[in-house]
This record gives structure tokens, C-alpha cells and sequence, in this order.
């Protein structure tokens, strides 16, 4: 196989662009997934690879070549130096997948939905992804300000979770809220009840706002149920992702008892 070894290849040069900017990745509608799980992930969820980016010494990786076997696709060799500049992991695995990103689905109007108001941080979107999916969130909605769940950080930290869970993104939350015919349950402070004295079972939309501003005002006027976690005092705020996996698994396990 030949080994491309120039930064002015052209699939090189595309590869880059798609793992550094968002910008790039919305007018394409591809993105990069780094390593062999979330390849490996991405073929167990039936879907399509465009190509495979390989580094030198990853091609000769067996596990590598057992995933190559699986992918009827074009495989493409960089040098391992420019390999290198595609990854931001310490220990790459050598090899990066390029697919086409997943059409939205059309908004549901019940069931269990997830509402990302403003969460920023790539690694408490992934980490949100990833208990969203586990505790058996149906759809999940994220306004324009969150970070990009196709961004490499947060395909890493979802562990695979957006292959499986189906996501709006840059979505009007005001809009979409309005249309569930579901409460619309908050994590808020002011009238706020305590969690686990708040009914969440049934067709349930939850809101989590920002690390730093929390729930935008338009979306704390719309909502019909306002939770807040307790904590022993002199604890402000718990980390979103944290915050998340509580409130997931209360309402599992009321929906479970029901």
C-alpha cells in the first residue's frame, strides 16, 4: 500500500480540516472517529464507511487489519508523523474512520427526551451522551450553544452513544418544548422541588442548562416541573454530567417501579 508521507495531499488536507473545525463538518456532513472502538462501533450499528485513514506502524496492527476486513471502503496509509497531527490521542490507536453524519430525526412529542440548554464543555457533552443512552433517553436536543457531539472530543467521551441515540442539534428548544405534550421537568433553584419527591414517570422532557448560566429563561418560563438535587449544605452546584446521570436514573427508577 502506498504511504503518503505529504501534507499537501489532498485527503490529508480534507482529513485536517474535518477534525479541527465544525464549520467544516456542518458543510460537509462528515466527520472523523478516532480509534478502533468507535469503528468498531460504528460497523456493529450497520452503517456506512467512506474511508479508512491508517497510520504506518497502525496498519500492521492486528486488530486493525480485522477491522479493515469488516469495511468495504477505501483505506488510505499516512506516515505515522502525519497520522500524528489528525489525533489528539496519547496513544493512538492508528486508525481514523470517515463517515457521513446522520440525518436529524423529526422531533417526538413524547416519550423520554433530553434537553441540552447551552452545555458547552466537550467532555460533559460526551459524558451526557453516553448516560443518556444507558439510561434509556429517546431523543436528545441541543441548542446552537452546546458543544458539537461530532467534534472528536465529544465522540471520544460518548463512547459511541451518538451512533445509537438520535439527536436534533442547533435546535429550537423553546419550539420543540413547546410542541411536547409531556411536563418539561428543569433542574432550577428558585420553586424547585426536591427530585425525589417530584413525579417523573411517563413522557418526560428534561432540561440541563449550562455550567455557568444553568437553564436560559425562556426555557425555565416553559417549564411545568422545576427539580433541584439535594446536597448537603455548602455545596453549590454539582458538574452537569453528574447532575445528569442523577436525575437520568431517578427517572428510571421511578418509571421502573411503576
Amino acid at each position: 500500500m502506498e504511504i503518503i508521507t505529504s501534507s499537501q495531499n489532498s485527503h490529508f488536507k480534507h482529513a485536517l480540516k474535518l477534525s479541527q473545525n465544525r464549520r467544516e463538518r456542518n458543510k460537509t456532513q462528515q466527520t472523523l472517529l478516532d480509534g478502533t472502538h468507535l469503528l468498531a462501533a460504528w460497523l456493529d450499528a450497520g452503517h456506512v464507511v467512506e474511508k479508512i485513514i491508517v497510520s504506518e506502524s497502525g496498519y500492521q496492527r492486528a486488530e486493525v487489519q480485522s477491522l479493515l476486513a469488516r469495511s468495504a471502503c477505501n483505506v488510505l496509509c499516512l506516515a505515522n508523523a502525519l497520522f500524528s497531527q489528525l489525533t489528539e490521542l496519547p496513544s493512538a490507536t492508528g486508525v481514523l474512520t470517515l463517515v457521513g453524519i446522520p440525518s436529524a430525526p423529526q422531533a417526538q412529542c413524547a416519550g423520554l427526551v433530553l434537553l441540552l440548554d447551552g452545555v458547552q464543555d466537550p467532555g460533559n457533552v460526551g459524558a451526557i451522551l453516553r448516560t443518556a443512552q444507558a439510561a434509556g433517553v429517546e431523543q436528545v436536543w441541543l441548542s446552537s450553544a452546546c458543544a458539537d457531539v461530532w467534534s472528536p472530543k465529544v465522540l471520544r467521551a460518548g463512547m459511541g452513544a451518538q451512533l445509537a441515540l438520535p439527536m436534533i442539534e442547533n435546535a429550537d428548544l423553546c419550539q420543540l418544548a413547546s410542541q411536547f405534550k409531556g411536563p418539561i421537568a428543569a433542574t432550577l433553584l428558585d420553586g424547585a422541588i426536591d427530585l425525589y419527591d417530584a413525579p417523573l414517570q411517563g413522557d418526560l422532557a428534561l432540561v440541563l442548562g449550562s455550567e455557568g448560566a444553568g437553564v436560559t429563561d425562556a426555557l425555565a418560563d416553559l417549564a411545568t416541573l422545576r427539580i433541584k438535587i439535594p446536597m448537603q449544605a455548602g455545596i453549590e452546584s454539582l458538574n452537569v454530567g453528574h447532575a445528569a446521570a442523577i436525575c437520568l436514573y431517578e427517572i428510571k427508577r421511578q418509571n421502573r417501579a411503576s
